[in-house]
């Protein structure tokens, strides 16, 4: 039988040979970057696949071609990678449920092995979008529905959300860029939509700058006086009664001045017409859908600028 693609199956010393990149720079390069992190054994062993082989050649032709070690790391992670064969078991919802069994378990190592193991399965976005997101998504129901203890909740969420934004340091686009800053709603703390709007924006060149649960605007006023961003986005999934979110756009329009809001997350849609009275744009549950009309915005607002 074939070993996947997705399985570890070669160690260090053999990847050297293949590469011609010395064991300690592989290490180097998984501890200061994360290229690639591979599965480990019982005994701590490193086993990488084909696809951490693949990574670690290309991280091998980008330096040799003078790009910076950090900049090559990002393009690295960024690129997507083949995703599993047709007709195959979806390899994606197969991590997302090795990452839930293992927190059922309470097993600590095989949980960070199995997030290490998704770590392989494409480009960061889509390791996101396809299971990242949805299994912490997952716990979280999971504990709301009583079968995972607060513990279990806490520990899974603590890894992944430290898988995430470690990884969406690695793929910010290099300085100087265009920042995007991003924020939930005062009182509002759900903030995994968060995540995935900064993997899209920095995936269209912005860097992202992540305030996180219950952004008051005077938050979202102190970063826009000193970060200057293209645009602020704000995240709302629990609905508000009108007036109070009347009056919390119209102090968070205040705190952006000139700089155009976008609105997304499950409530927004309901406060569109809000948003649009500020010169925002409400983006809804489907960033990427509405990647258009929001390039049209700060496009708009840049030839104002200039």
């Amino acid at each position: 039988m074939a070993t996947s693609p997705e399985l570890g199956r070669y160690r260090i010393q053999a990847v050297a040979q293949m590469t011609g990149v010395p064991a300690a720079t592989l290490r180097a390069w998984e501890r200061r970057y994360g290229v690639p992190t591979p599965a480990r054994t019982a005994s701590a062993y490193r086993l990488y696949s084909d696809r951490d082989v693949e990574l670690v050649t290309r991280m091998r032709d980008l330096l040799a071609e003078g790009i910076a070690a950090a900049q090559a790391a990002a393009t690295v992670l960024a690129l997507p990678l083949p995703a599993p064969a047709a007709g195959s078991a979806d390899a994606w919802e197969q991590a997302g449920a090795a990452i839930v069994e293992a927190t059922r378990r309470f097993d600590v190592a095989a949980l960070e092995g199995a997030v290490r193991q998704a770590l392989t399965l494409g480009s960061a976005a889509t390791i996101y979008e396809r299971v990242l997101g949805p299994t912490l998504r997952e716990v979280g129901d999971l504990w709301h529905a009583g079968l995972l203890s607060v513990a279990q909740e806490h520990l899974a969420t603590q890894v992944l959300e430290s898988t995430v934004r470690s990884m969406l340091r690695l793929v910010q686009p290099p300085t100087p860029a265009r920042a995007v800053v991003l924020g939930c709603m005062a009182e509002e703390t759900h903030t995994l939509g968060l995540y995935g709007a900064a993997f899209h924006f920095t995936g269209w060149g912005y860097r992202t700058v992540i305030l996180g649960a219950r952004t008051p605007p005077e938050a979202v006023a102190d970063a826009v006086a000193g970060i200057e961003p293209a645009a602020v986005g704000l995240s709302m999934v629990m609905p508000l009664p009108r007036a109070a979110a009347r009056r919390l756009l119209a102090a968070y329009g205040e705190a952006c001045g000139s700089i155009p809001l976008l609105l997304g997350g499950r409530a927004a849609p309901s406060l569109a017409s809000l948003v649009e009275e500020l010169g925002g744009l409400c983006v809804g549950e489907d960033l990427v859908g509405a990647r258009s009309s929001v390039e049209a915005l700060l496009a708009t607002r840049q030839r104002r600028k200039g």
